[in-house]
């Protein structure tokens, strides 16, 4: 918890000394008050001591704090002891119309953010719900439609509700935007602009994000009233408690590098953050290979199994959770003691919400990046956004010069090892000149010579001298529109051709081709029935020359 603070924070027109105090001179209700002291809460963040009092006060407010400062706090209390006097007990949905609507850009944080509602709302008598996408919608309107006074949701969820007519927003009287700035990245802005519609003119709106830009400013400008600036640290900077390091490492060398710094560290529950959801699943996948307790959590999997993945890292089951940067917004762990930058984010403000998943109130914690010669361009923008230079680190000796067989980077390593292979299937050599040429020989040229008049074949060809030296295959088809030509063994080649086969398959113990013996009884057939036509026109003439004779006689 924060102590004594020398730096004087302009609030509007409004100046407020920071110093230690407690959460009972902030003049919340005895109910909130005694849920804050079940959590454990002492002492209020600078986030909390500034805006609970221009909440409670019924002014709009823009707030920006490093994450993990508790700024989910210094929303939730105020509003809870404002909306008291409207909690009650009746079991009409009519009693308990939406109050108070909280957005928020992932699932995850919704569901954070629901629970500290729950946990600070325990005293109050005041209903809450969590809605988000990812889970079959019906189970979520039951409660809806039973009532609740404040209602957490993704935007996307909250506008199905909304064209279903589950919900109703038309007595909302707060309304707070979280996460602003991951919000207009992920594109939500036009289905925030939807819901805004639905929501009454007179309210008071909160704004809260950890970074702040001219298109933040730009929405804040049409969602709030006068609006009070709230921020207790420099824009977009990074914790201090948070030590920052970098290695730089080619591309196809990370996951070596990666392997390392855990093995030989022994860490656990360690963050690490890619770009796309295809390399958290394929980074996770060879991790796991190597022997690390790894999962992946991003958009493309289900939310029971990211609540599964995520319960797991928090229990300290999995070493290394693979996320992408959507999918780790919201995930508050205690004392989480490494984040690891896998892939540089190329939008520099990502770094900031990265490494503040570590550092969180005031705890130490840790964040290395893993930077390629193409990403060290997002490292100087990085550096520039949060004003600081970061620590460069040489990588010990030997740890990049092991040879591996496959390419440890998520986006190019699994590609260029089927190339490989499909290579080396390509230009095999026979058993016994590979056999040979374990000793460090030469290729043989007449193997060299052959392998280039293979490669010259056409397909056809290949497939035609396959079947000439493998009579157990069957004779490759003609074109329909193409008769066939070849003309067809004699039955006493086709039998000698089998006896011969089957004194060479006997030897071996093996049965008779199924194939070749119809072939000879093709061939014999076909024998037969030639006789029987010679031997046609031969015995119609001699009926013929003993019906004349006759006549003559």
């Amino acid at each position: 918890m924060p102590g004594k603070c020398e730096k004087t924070d302009v609030i509007g027109q409004q100046e407020f000394s920071l110093s230690e105090m407690s959460f009972n001179e902030l003049g919340l209700c005895p109910e909130v008050l005694k849920a804050v002291e079940e959590e454990g809460y002492k002492t209020p963040t600078p986030i909390q001591q500034q805006a609970i009092p221009v909440v409670l006060a019924g002014h709009d407010v823009m707030g920006g704090a490093q994450t993990g400062t508790g700024k989910t706090a210094g929303f939730t209390l105020p509003l809870l002891h404002k909306m008291m006097p409207h909690a009650n007990t009746s079991p009409s949905p009519a009693k308990h119309p939406v109050r108070a609507l909280i957005l928020t850009p992932t699932r995850e944080l919704a569901i954070q953010v629901e629970a500290s509602v729950q946990a600070y709302a325990k005293y109050t008598g005041l209903r809450s719900t969590v809605v988000y996408g990812g889970v079959n919608i019906k189970q979520q309107t039951p409660v809806l439609k039973a009532g609740v006074e404040i209602l957490v949701a993704t935007p996307g969820r909250l506008l199905d509700h909304l064209e279903q007519k589950n919900v109703s927003l038309s007595q909302v009287t707060y309304f707070v935007l979280d996460e602003a700035d991951r919000m207009l990245d992920m594109g939500f802005i036009p289905d925030i602009r939807r819901i805004m519609k639905q929501l009454p003119k007179e309210r008071q709106s909160l704004l809260f994000s950890a970074t702040f830009s001219a298109d933040i400013k730009k929405l804040a400008e049409d969602m709030l009233k006068a609006p009070k600036l709230i921020e207790v640290a420099r824009r977009n900077a990074a914790a201090e408690t948070v030590k920052q390091s970098a290695y730089h490492c080619p591309s196809d060398q990370k996951r070596v590098l990666l392997e390392h710094l855990v093995k030989s560290r022994n860490l656990w529950q360690t963050l690490c953050f890619v770009r796309t959801r295809h390399g958290a699943s394929r980074l996770a996948r060879l991790l796991e290979k190597a022997g690390l307790a790894a999962e992946a959590i991003h958009g493309d999997k289900t939310q029971s199994a990211r609540i599964a993945s995520l319960e797991k890292f928090k229990d300290g089951k999995t070493q290394i959770l693979v996320a992408t940067d959507v999918a780790a917004r919201g995930l508050d762990i205690e004392e989480l003691p490494v984040v690891i930058n896998y892939e540089m984010p190329n939008v520099p403000e990502d770094y900031v919400h990265r490494i503040g998943r570590t550092g969180r109130a005031g705890a130490e914690g840790e964040a290395i990046s893993l930077v390629s010669p193409d990403e060290e361009k997002y490292l100087v923008e990085i550096e520039k956004l949060i004003r600081k230079k970061i620590e460069r680190v040489e990588i010990e000796a030997g740890v990049l010069e092991a040879p591996r067989r496959t390419a440890p980077h998520a986006g190019e390593g699994e590609k260029a090892i089927g190339k490989e292979r499909r290579t080396a299937r390509k230009g095999d050599s026979p058993p016994s000149e590979r056999a040979s040429g374990r000793g460090g020989g030469k290729r043989p040229l007449e193997h060299a010579a052959g392998s280039e008049t293979r490669q010259g074949r056409s397909h056809k060809e290949e497939r035609e001298a396959a079947y000439a030296k493998n009579p157990d295959q069957p004779l490759p088809k003609k074109p329909a529109s193409r008769p066939s030509t070849r003309t067809p063994p004699s039955a006493a080649l086709m039998r000698q051709h089998l006896a011969a086969l089957g004194r060479g398959l006997a030897s071996k113990q093996r049965p008779v081709p199924a194939l070749l013996m119809k072939r000879a009884k093709q061939a014999d057939t076909s024998a037969v029935q030639s006789a029987a036509k010679e031997s046609a026109p031969a015995a119609t003439t001699g009926r013929r020359r003993s019906t004349k004779k006759k006549k003559d006689e």
